[in-house]
C-alpha cells in the first residue's frame, strides 16, 4: 500500500461522502479507493469510516485522523509548489548585442519591467552599429 495514495483516498472519501465520488475525483476505480481505505484501516487497526449501502460517515477516530491528514496533504502541496516555483524562475547571464536604434527605441524602455519580472537574470547588453560575429 502506498501511504500517500491511501491518505489521499481517505481524505477524498471524507470530503465527498462517497467512495464513488472520491474515485471519480481521483480518476481511480471505486474498488481501488475502497481497497486503499481498507488497507489504511488495517494498518492503523482503527475503523475510520462507517459504511452502509446508502452512506459513508466518519467515525470519531476517523474525524481526528482526517484533520491531521488534511494538514499533511496541504504541507506536501506547499512543498511541491515552493520547489516548482523556485526552479521555474529564470536566472543566469544573458548577453545581447543590438544596433543602437533598436536599443534606444525598444530595449531600453523595456528594461525596467524586464528586470522587475526577472530579477535573477544578469543582462549584458552590447550596443553599437558595427557588425557582430555572434559565433565568435
Amino acid at each position: 500500500m502506498d501511504r500517500f495514495d491511501a491518505l489521499l483516498a481517505f481524505a477524498r472519501v471524507v470530503e465527498a461522502g462517497s467512495f464513488t465520488k472520491a474515485a471519480q475525483t481521483l480518476h481511480l476505480s471505486k474498488t481501488t479507493v475502497t481497497q486503499l481505505v481498507q488497507q489504511l484501516e488495517a494498518r492503523l487497526r482503527v475503523k475510520l469510516l462507517h459504511r452502509t449501502t446508502r452512506q459513508v460517515r466518519v467515525t470519531p477516530d476517523g474525524a481526528a485522523y482526517y484533520e491531521r491528514v488534511v494538514r499533511v496533504l496541504a504541507d506536501l502541496d506547499d512543498a511541491d509548489t515552493a520547489l516548482s516555483s523556485a526552479t521555474t524562475s529564470p536566472r543566469g547571464r544573458l548577453r545581447v548585442d543590438v544596433p543602437t536604434p533598436f536599443a534606444r527605441l525598444v530595449l531600453m524602455p523595456a528594461l525596467p519591467e524586464f528586470h522587475a519580472r526577472h530579477p535573477e537574470i544578469q543582462l549584458d547588453m552590447g550596443v553599437s552599429d558595427r557588425i557582430v560575429d555572434v559565433i565568435g
